[in-house]
């Protein structure tokens, strides 16, 4: 659903809005007033443009006579939609979708050239990154605000997050209501979808960081090329450039795709890793169950940090947001003193409180993430690693017979479970993993189509030498089904088995 987040009045002549598409034509009052823009029909108030947009299930074009109705002064639609009612103007573009990012940077007054703007794309560490960025921000003393999965949010005011990075118009709103309540840094997740469809034209930005490439989203793209030449617009393609300002790109060279865009990034790239030709290394890695040290390396000198985050591919988060944020101008000391003042991130490798137990709840949906989650759940675990896992449905179902076998090949014990299953059956996703775990190990597998179930006999299987990983839905408070969503939240279930166990300790 399409809405105005920003509270302030706007009116703009339909002219203003479309003049600098390319092929853009009025038929009728080019001067029209518009004082707001939606492209969900049910939203449409008197006096507004609706933008007629091609998605996945809907055509806007079909619902142009519902806007008029609901008393739309103008419609942007594409080449060959029907005739609108007499007194409605009508500017044909080329294509909608794109022009639906031109119209709604035109109208909020572009926002974000008045925002030191970060934006942080790749497959993982996307949400992580953000989150230490805004420390950052704030800890220099930066009214800030965040668009990403977890959250979005305006300085203090926080928003339910409905996309990892909102369509066109809803995001130029909350940048323009950044701007409006006094924010002058954010902090926005980038994905492949929004830069694929076009949600992100319009945004400038001073500051690019990109985390890695694995395969992902190839339900959405039609390949991992297509998927991997979303994810590089951010950095090659001028539109996404601030204006009077430097670029700053931040890239992890110890990605292979990083080293690609470290070569062919606009602006002025400062690249991270581990590796000793970065600009932004870590050494000395130590990492514990409760948080990791290491010392952060940059042109400017060294300093020791220990934050509370775990594992290494915090250590990688951490140095992209502190690259970003130094390159942009913060102290050195005052960054690194963000990352270590920094709390767990809800759901992103984060410990559900217990003294008999070690149990993690990560986001881990991805081969990658997940094989990344479990070889870290190995570096801290004295004993076992236990995980407990499933897939998504009406999503990749190649990546399934892939988390499957590295599931069964990293851990000690493997509880294959139900994710959100949307239209699909259970069984049959789970049957799609287990399809991929050799036979060979098998015997230290099994499956349980109850999530809750799943999680209470992993947790109750360990020892307190054990590490117990719950990945896949991590912040996640919600389980999809075919016909309903139901409440359901990990980190819940997992506290009120980790409860039933001390209760039953304690009376042994």
């Amino acid at each position: 659903m399409s809405s105005q987040v920003s509270s302030r009045r706007r009116e703009k002549p339909l002219s203003a809005l479309v003049g600098s598409i390319p092929g853009a034509k009025i038929e009728g009052n080019p001067e029209v007033v518009v004082g707001g823009i939606a492209y969900d029909s049910r939203s449409v108030e008197r006096e507004w443009a609706f933008i007629a947009v091609r998605g996945q299930r809907y055509d806007g074009h079909d619902f142009l006579l519902d806007a008029v109705n609901r008393g739309a002064s103008a419609l942007i639609v594409e080449p060959g939609s029907s005739s609108p009612p007499p007194g409605v103007a009508v500017a044909v573009v080329p294509n909608t979708r794109a022009a639906m990012a031109v119209v709604a940077r035109a109208f909020y007054d572009d926002p974000s050239s008045s925002l030191t703007l970060a934006g942080v794309t790749g497959t993982n560490g996307k949400s992580t990154t953000v989150l230490m960025l805004d420390a950052l921000f704030r800890v220099a003393e930066k009214s800030s605000g965040v668009i990403g999965t977890l959250e979005y949010r305006i300085g203090e005011r926080r928003l339910k997050a409905k996309h990892t990075t909102p369509e066109a118009i809803d995001l130029q709103s909350l940048l323009a209501e950044m701007v409006d309540s006094g924010v002058t840094h954010a902090a926005m997740e980038v994905s492949s979808h929004a830069l694929a469809l076009h949600r992100v034209d319009g945004c400038r930005f001073d500051a690019a960081v990109f985390t890695n490439l694995t395969p992902e989203h190839l339900d959405f793209h039609a390949d991992m090329e297509a998927y991997w030449h979303a994810k590089r617009q951010l950095f090659e393609d001028e539109q996404y450039l601030p204006q009077g300002r430097e670029r700053v790109n931040a890239v992890n060279i110890d990605d292979e795709a990083g080293r690609e865009i470290a070569r062919t990034a606009l602006g002025r790239t400062l690249t991270y890793g581990l590796s000793v030709e970065a600009h932004y290394r870590a050494e000395n890695v130590e990492l514990r169950p409760d948080g990791t040290r290491f010392i952060a390396v940059y042109p400017a000198g060294k300093s020791p940090i220990s934050m509370q985050l775990v594992g290494e591919f915090n250590v990688y988060n951490a140095l992209g947001a502190l690259a970003a944020a130094i390159g942009l101008g913060i102290e050195p000391e005052v960054a690194c003193r963000a990352i270590e003042e920094m709390a767990p991130i809800r759901g992103r490798f984060e410990r559900v409180p217990s003294k008999i137990r070690n149990v993690l709840v990560d986001y881990a949906h991805t081969p990658d993430s997940l094989r990344r989650a479990l070889e870290t759940a190995r570096t801290i675990a004295p004993g076992r690693v236990i995980v407990v896992f499933g897939c998504g449905g009406d999503r990749d179902r190649t990546k399934r017979p892939v988390m499957g076998e590295i599931a069964s090949r990293l851990s000690d014990w493997c509880v294959v479970t139900s994710d959100n299953p949307r239209s699909e059956e259970p069984h049959d996703i789970i049957e799609d993993i287990v399809g991929g775990i050799p036979e060979d190990l098998k015997g230290k597998c099994e499956v349980e189509d109850d999530r809750a179930k799943a999680i209470r006999r992993a947790i109750e299987r360990a020892t307190a030498a054990d590490v117990v990983l719950i990945a896949g839905k991590g912040h996640e408070d919600y389980q999809i089904f075919a016909d309903r969503t139901i409440h359901f939240d990990d980190r819940e279930v997992a506290a009120e088995a980790l409860k039933e166990i001390e209760k039953s300790v304690e009376n042994a």
